[in-house]
């Protein structure tokens, strides 16, 4: 056994005995011994993301008969579908803050919609452009300050404001706001907008992408195309799907956890699935690009999203919440060093993304970061068994909550004075289901006695993740009511 195999292990090992994520620096320690070899040629890397994007709308995940994924599912059959990843914030922009700097909601200054993301913190893209890659960005950004424009028009963000993305940059802060599924603008990089009119917002976005990847690329590249569908418009208040595809859905299965519950999926239900529709076949358009271009074998390909969507079910929206419905999303990765169907039913969060992309780059991952790549999880069946297998998630919004998310329970924590902070000194426990049994969550187990030895050991889990997150450790109440 290698001595960097030793180290691995030896890391996996103390995170588990800790109960908890290790620190970020002992993190790049073990990912600087990585028995993974640097490439020989950097891989290109295209990240696109869905927003709102439910992890049972991928036919590859086999609990959904009615969805239409064949490229996505194509894709889960080439690489590595990551079945158990989480958001660590379940909203748009907080997610996205999490996705691009390895750190907690509230270390990024965006723990919740509307904030500005801290710009002294290291970023992907940062890294990747330091390393020698170009980084471009296509379509909705959401981590400048507020919905207004930052630059030249009411959307666009200025330079500094990017993320680390200064190469191609084609975008709107909130494209909700500034776009309709067949109409609106984004902004190219010198803030000059670029609009569009009669072509369904996907297919702009995709054609976007089309033009790029069209382009001689004289250096690596990260690309990040960022689509609003299926997520709902703030206007019109629900997904739209391009013309005539809801109508094909008008029939469709329904998730069990949304069965058993009022909200509004039975109106919005047929157009998310025609958006689900609509990303996939720009998932295997931007894939055929890049055959065609002779790209593929050399670009890692990720498929993911910010978050769920519960339909109004859990609370009065969206997501916001701590249910699978809300937190679970789909990581599916083909390409370099991601090749050869497998499934990883390991839980990961969007925490860990980052430093991923960077160690399959050969990219060093800044000190300061808090994920950890989950590339052992591929070829190293010790590591897997010593996987910390526990995720944060951060509620901002709806309320101001805390919950431990394991392969059997979600233990979730609120501050019930009701107020809306970036964290709070005292919580109560207020839901707990246990996902081996109840896996639409449909009973909550908050304080239930049967189950207190069980709570009291999340409890305290929770806690030690609440510190590794950058906050003092909370005061927890039991629940004294059943929910």
């Amino acid at each position: 056994m290698s001595d960097s195999s030793n180290s691995r292990r030896s890391f996996l090992k103390s995170t588990v005995a800790a109960g908890v994520a290790a620190v970020a620096p002992t993190v790049v320690e073990a990912q600087k011994k990585s028995t993974i070899a640097k490439p020989v040629t950097p891989p290109n890397i295209i990240v696109y993301l869905s927003d709102q994007f439910r992890w049972d709308f991928v036919g590859a995940n086999g609990r959904n008969s009615s969805t239409h994924t064949p490229n996505l599912d194509a894709l889960a059959s080439r690489g590595k579908n990551f079945t158990q990843t989480v958001t660590n914030q379940p909203v748009c922009a907080p997610a996205r803050s999490v996705l691009f700097t390895s750190r907690y909601a509230t270390e990024t200054g965006v723990w919740h919609n509307g904030l500005e993301l801290d710009k002294s913190l290291p970023t992907l893209a940062g890294e990747l452009r330091k390393a020698g890659y170009t980084t471009n960005y296509i379509g909705k950004w959401h981590l400048a300050n507020g919905n207004k424009s930052t630059g030249g028009g009411p959307g666009a963000v200025k330079a500094e404001d990017r993320g680390g993305f200064l190469d191609l940059w084609e975008g709107a802060n909130g494209i909700e706001n500034t776009s309709h599924p067949y109409e609106g603008t984004i902004w190219d990089r010198d803030d000059q907008p670029i609009t569009f009119k009669d072509e369904y917002r996907v297919d702009f976005l995709t054609d976007r992408a089309e033009r790029f990847l069209r382009q001689k690329q004289e250096k690596p590249f990260f690309l990040f195309i960022s689509q609003l569908e299926p997520h709902q418009q703030n206007d019109l208040h629900q997904p739209i799907a391009p013309k005539g595809a809801a109508q094909r859905f008008l029939n469709v299965s329904v998730p069990d956890d949304l069965r058993a519950q009022p909200g509004f999926w039975q109106a919005q239900l047929p157009d998310y699935y025609g958006c689900v529709e609509s990303i996939d076949s720009s998932v295997g358009r931007v894939r055929k690009i890049l055959e065609e271009e002779k790209l593929a074998d050399n670009t890692i390909f990720v498929f993911i999203s910010d978050h769920g969507c519960h339909f109004g079910t859990r609370n009065q929206e969206y997501k916001r919440s701590t249910h699978n419905s809300s937190i679970r999303v789909p990581l599916i990765i083909d390409g370099p060093g991601f090749k050869g169907a497998q499934q990883i039913p390991e839980l990961v969060g969007l925490i860990d993304v980052a430093p991923t992309l960077l160690e399959a780059a050969g990219v060093p991952v800044p000190p300061t970061w808090k994920g950890h790549s989950v590339l052992p999880l591929l070829n190293d069946p010790e590591a897997r068994q010593q996987w910390p297998n526990q995720q944060l998630i951060q509620i901002s919004e709806s309320m101001t909550g805390r919950a431990i998310r394991t392969p059997d329970w979600t233990y979730c924590v609120a501050d019930i004075s009701g107020a809306k902070a970036a964290a709070a000194k005292t919580y109560t426990e207020y839901q707990f289901y246990d996902q081996r049994t109840d896996p639409n969550e449909l009973v909550n187990l908050a304080g239930r006695q049967e189950y207190r030895i069980k709570a009291d050991e999340l409890r305290e889990q929770l806690k030690k993740l609440i510190k590794v997150a950058g906050e003092p450790e909370p005061e927890i109440l039991p629940a004294k009511l059943y929910p």
